[in-house]
């Protein structure tokens, strides 16, 4: 019986943060500021200082289309980082830090899970270094500003019926999702409606994880649109006098945080932006420096290959100028059966048993989901290798299928991964082959150039990468386009808003679908961050409780140690 995820992170034998810092060449000295024994920050002049050191292979860990329960792509970027060093291989591991929201909710931390977790795991996911809460106060600082500026006269002209920056909190509450803000007396501000999104969907988290230096943060949180005036031009937070102090308050959350794995794998931690409306992978600072740190870096991008591996390679290596030599998908038997669509999967409640019983037919049917983001990952030029995330209901016979049809399939290769019931040593042999992937011909391209309209670069999302038939834009989203094209932001990337469960945006359609038309009712722009995002259907900024919150099982135990936390 494997204890649970706490229990083995609270007996972890941790090194102190500076024997770690000495793994990567860092000075504890000059180049750490440390936040107790186990965590520190990276100061950004360890930059200049490793630059003629030679560059990482750089890998990305992504998933096929998963379920609502995730098929444990943290888990396995942690345990191919330790399985790295067990072949003698010098790896670091960079992850994105834990919103709060689905920590005391239903999905749990983010620190990856049993015998590969990066550690301390309390810390991980609660506050870490304060980094969260940072871009809470610098995001809602501007909030107040836009509110204190329209009392105070409006010399901008802002129109109070066209704010797109609302507040945030790193919690889910759904309360808050619709607001009126300024009720009262009249010098309690100018009442209008408004709301709350979650913190890691601030466009603050995006630009954070997408900058390169303390300059080019300042410049970035400057082009934020805010608002729009009476006449529909643009009014940023370079206008509103507000970039400046949000910078200052964000000066220590742009160091990325160094941790460690259970095995004492150096972990880089840093930024969590929402994968849906933003980007979501962790920041390109981290990785700057993990790349002339190590042999290695295993990086993960956010819910399956078709939102976060597209993302991170049209946009994360477009503002970092890093390539990636390989891809894992991460696969699970239950999600693959699960794309027969045959089964509904529900967080918190018990699977068919159908899904943990053998059924090869079930396999090769769901398959196809699978194959489908190998040939999206050859056509980005990137060599993929799949992940055999092991549970104990699975069968060798399913198991071997699974690894067949994957490389007939165009996989590098294919490997069972034991990591979490055994650490990095049960998963040497996906290192091993994940070495052998990058040391192959690479040829990455993005794809699709800036330079086309947002229409054109949507739209080859859509067909190259989702298989739509065609995309179909509502009188909205065109009139949104139209007006980002004439206020010149036509030439930034794409950041696709649709659901994460399946290539449509309908979560109900599973397996490989086509001939499908793709939605797009409403088209946003986060010009700081330097993306234009289209929204396929409703997306929650601001997510809800279960029932059940994870936050009633959350207490101190009579010495003092955390309980309840997975």
């Amino acid at each position: 019986m494997i204890p649970s995820d706490l229990a083995i992170a609270q007996s972890a034998k941790l090194v102190h943060i500076n024997r770690i810092a000495e793994q990567l060449g860092l000075d504890p000295e000059t180049d750490l500021e440390h936040y107790g024994k186990y965590m520190a920050k990276v100061e950004l002049s360890a930059l200049e200082k490793l630059k003629d050191r030679p560059q990482a292979k750089y890998i990305d860990v992504t998933a096929i289309t998963p379920t609502p329960l995730g098929e444990g792509k943290t888990t396995a970027a942690v345990g191919l980082g330790q399985a790295l060093n067990h072949i003698g291989k010098r790896a670091v591991i960079t992850i994105r830090q834990p919103s709060q929201g689905p920590t005391f909710g239903i999905k749990g931390g983010a620190a990856g899970g049993g015998y590969s977790q990066v550690v301390p795991m309390e810390k991980f996911n609660l506050h870490l270094t304060g980094d969260i809460h940072a871009i809470t106060a610098a995001h809602n600082l501007i909030a107040a500003m836009i509110d204190n500026h329209l009392y105070h006269s409006n010399a901008l002209n802002i129109s109070p019926h066209n704010i797109v920056w609302r507040r945030v909190l790193d919690l889910n509450d759904r309360a808050l999702r619709n607001v009126i803000v300024g009720l009262g007396e009249k010098e309690d501000g100018i009442p209008r409606q408004t709301g709350f999104d979650i913190t890691v969907a601030s466009e603050l988290m995006a630009i954070l994880a997408l900058t390169t230096s303390l300059e080019d943060l300042r410049a970035r949180i400057g082009r934020m649109v805010i608002a729009y005036d009476s006449n529909k031009k643009p009014v940023t937070a370079e206008d509103l006098k507000a970039a400046g102090a949000a910078t200052v308050l964000l000066q220590d959350a742009i160091k990325p945080t160094l941790m460690q794995t259970l095995e004492n794998t150096p972990a880089l931690v840093h930024c969590g932006p929402f994968a849906n409306i933003a980007h979501g992978n962790s920041s390109v600072l981290a990785d700057m420096l993990a790349v002339r740190c190590a042999d290695y870096v295993i990086t993960e991008s956010g819910f399956g290959a078709d939102i976060g591996a597209e993302k991170f390679f049209n946009i994360k290596c477009r503002a970092s100028g890093l390539r990636p030599n390989a891809a894992v998908l991460v696969v699970t038997v239950r999600a693959i059966k699960a794309h027969t669509g045959k089964y509904r999967i529900t967080a918190g409640k018990p699977l068919d048993p159908a899904l943990v019983s053998e059924n090869l037919a079930d396999v090769e049917a769901g398959a196809v989901n699978m194959i489908r983001h190998l040939e999206n990952m050859r056509a980005f030029g990137v060599n993929p290798v799949v992940a055999i995330n092991h549970f104990a209901t699975d069968s060798e016979r399913e198991v071997e299928l699974i690894r067949k049809i994957a490389i007939e399939a165009g996989a590098s290769g294919a490997a069972v991964a034991r990591h979490w019931a055994e650490g990095g040593k049960g998963a040497t042999e996906l290192a091993e082959i994940v070495v052998s992937a990058c040391e192959q011909p690479n040829d990455f391209q993005f794809l699709y150039p800036l330079e086309w309209s947002i229409k054109q670069k949507i739209e080859t999302i859509a067909r190259k990468i989702y298989r739509a038939e065609g995309v179909d834009f509502t009188p909205e989203a065109e009139k949104q386009i139209a007006g980002f094209e004439s206020n010149g932001f036509g030439q930034l990337p794409i950041c696709m808003a649709k659901t994460h469960l399946s290539f449509t945006a309908d979560p109900t359609l599973k397996g490989a679908p086509s001939g499908f038309r793709l939605p797009i009712r409403e088209v946003r722009a986060s010009v700081g961050a330097g993306f234009i995002y289209p929204l396929c259907g409703e997306m929650r900024t601001m997510p809800g409780l279960p029932k059940t919150p994870a936050a009633e099982a959350v207490d101190l135990n009579d010495e003092g140690q955390v309980v309840g936390l997975f």
